[in-house]
């Protein structure tokens, strides 16, 4: 593969006109070395999943790797590029082929391995974006538009329904990575130290009375720390309704 112009700095400078993506399908010009794109996104992966994508500079990664500091500058032009490698590897390990029966089930399977690998990666939060386009992510909306090709919905129709379940998957994980985070900042281990930290300001809104429905919430469930039961419970009420507005 033809080596990329190094950047000064950690920036994309100077973007090849070639995406990342068809420059890696390329035959190698030469015969590669021990640095692949494989072993670069395991390293930066791994510093992220440790410290935060922050943590990531093509430096770090580069120590990490035990190579010079260009060194990854052969298949990466620089950050930006480094983090879509990073979110196709984590994508890549998806179970996508797993079986299933029937555009539910499969659509189910998808959002709870979807939920679970956000989970693992926190940072997929904010580096992944339905715009990243890269083979493996790509990969999430062809097995669901394949479920559902069976039923004859339009394009726009199959797109939206995937959509639907996308968003709720990343709305969903989002709220549990942001309380994660809430807790970490805070040193609180658990969610009955989360609420202590919060009663003070819980206490007031309450005390106005303004919030009868809410406060009847707070002294009534049983499940506030079972984040993977209301993930589940909802994901059924989306797939529900898409399977009652559409018949299928």
């Amino acid at each position: 593969m033809p080596a990329q112009q190094a950047p000064s700095g950690d920036d994309d400078q100077d973007k090849p006109q070639l995406s990342l993506w068809e420059r890696l399908d390329r035959p190698a010009a030469a015969p590669r070395t021990t640095l692949t794109p494989h072993r670069i996104a395991e390293a930066a992966v791994a510093i992220a999943d440790a410290e935060g994508l922050d943590a990531v500079t093509m430096r770090r990664l580069a120590t990490a790797l035990g190579v010079a500091p260009m060194a990854a500058y052969r298949y990466v032009s620089g950050k930006d590029e480094l983090i879509e490698l990073m979110a196709d590897f984590v994508y890549g390990q998806l179970p996508l082929d797993a079986p299933a029966d029937g555009w539910r089930a499969a659509m189910r399977s998808l959002a709870v391995h979807l939920r679970a690998m956000n989970l693992a990666h926190p940072w997929m939060v904010r580096a992944a974006t339905p715009f990243s386009l890269t083979p493996h992510q790509l990969a999430v909306p062809e097995r669901s538009f394949a479920a559902l090709a069976e039923h004859g919905l339009d394009a726009d129709t199959t797109m939206a329904i995937f959509r639907t379940v996308a968003g709720y998957v990343h709305g969903s994980v989002a709220s549990e990575v942001a309380l994660a985070a809430l807790r970490r900042d805070h040193n609180w281990s658990d969610g009955d130290e989360t609420r202590a930290g919060l009663a003070p300001r819980m206490t007031y809104l309450m005390g106005t009375g303004r919030y009868p429905a809410y406060q009847q919430y707070l002294q009534r469930a049983t499940r506030k720390d079972d984040p993977a039961w209301h993930f589940e419970t909802g994901l059924d009420c989306v797939l529900d309704g898409i399977a009652t507005h559409f018949g299928i």
